[in-house]
């Protein structure tokens, strides 16, 4: 496993193969990741614990326990935390195709690139 210090919290990767990635996402309560989109990654979601807000195409829906979510390739959305969360994420392993609209540390416009794979 591999753990990536996040403004927002930390990630935990689990899993890298050929054919998806496996990552427990740690948010802490008052923060919220960078509204964004990826352009092939898909990704799904469950939220194992705490609350918050999802944004997804422009809908908020509220975030708790037991709440899955797949998040297609060109979809904007955005996770803001009110209590600690723990998700769990699988994905396609396009790691590097992120554009973030929005973000709260500075992030907006650029794009993710390999130095937070493993």
């Amino acid at each position: 496993m591999r753990f990536v210090d996040k403004p927002w919290g930390r990630e935990i990767w689990w899993a890298v193969t050929e054919k998806y990635v496996g990552k427990i996402l740690e948010v802490r309560a008052g923060h919220a990741l960078s509204l964004q989109y990826h352009r092939e990654k898909l990704e799904s979601l469950y939220f194992y614990q705490g609350e918050g807000v999802f944004e997804l195409g422009g809908k908020a829906m509220p975030i708790r326990p037991g709440l899955a979510v797949t998040v297609t390739p060109g979809t904007p959305h955005r996770i803001t935390a009110s209590a600690d969360l723990v998700i769990f994420e699988v994905s396609t392993p396009q790691v590097e195709d992120v554009v973030r609209l929005e973000d709260r540390y500075g992030r907006a416009g650029n794009e993710e690139g390999k130095e937070n794979a493993p």
